[in-house]
């Protein structure tokens, strides 16, 4: 791999993680949804599934605005996202904690995608491509979005089913 010696060096070999990191998501997202219990998260699940896919093709358009043809840099941030989630997930017995668990690792995939888009987009925005900005800024707020909803799912439901469901009531009180 060639020295990283400029900010565009910079923004194609960051572009080329986040581009592997979608690609690890459009692989574990699948695994996740068959995993969880909550049907509502199932079906959030495979509805980002679809949305990373065109998350996808947004950021292959963005290596045809580089005339670049699209590439990956293995994503040792998102695998080791992946692999922490995976091995915790061996050790979680109870369906509802187990989705708990699922869903905060969903929550760190997520907060690694927003700070990677919002890197790119700052970066293509000072090199002046304004219309690659704009295309990640576009993902940006999707992963936010996303996240969102996954907070508010937790909050409203999946964290509370795994505390009742796990007999964690008792102890409070």
């Amino acid at each position: 791999m060639p020295a990283v010696k400029s900010l565009k060096d910079l923004f194609v070999n960051e572009l080329k993680d986040l581009y592997h990191a979608e690609k690890q998501m459009t692989r574990s997202l699948p695994k996740m949804a068959k995993q969880v219990s909550n049907d509502t998260l199932k079906e959030h699940f495979e509805e980002h599934l679809k949305e990373t896919e065109i998350q996808i093709t947004r950021l292959e358009k963005v290596f045809e605005e580089l005339d670049m043809s699209p590439k990956t840099k293995k994503c040792i941030g998102m695998e080791g996202i992946i692999s922490e989630g995976n091995e915790l997930l061996e050790e979680i017995e109870d369906p509802t904690v187990l989705d708990a668990a699922i869903l905060a690792a969903a929550q760190k995939a997520e907060h690694y995608e927003i700070s990677s888009y919002g890197t790119l987009a700052t970066y293509a925005e000072l090199l002046g491509m304004d219309d690659v900005a704009e295309m990640l800024r576009e993902t940006l707020e999707e992963e936010k979005a996303t996240d969102e909803k996954l907070t508010q799912l937790a909050e409203s439901e999946i964290n509370i089913e795994a505390k009742t469901e796990a007999g964690e009531e008792e102890e409070e009180e």
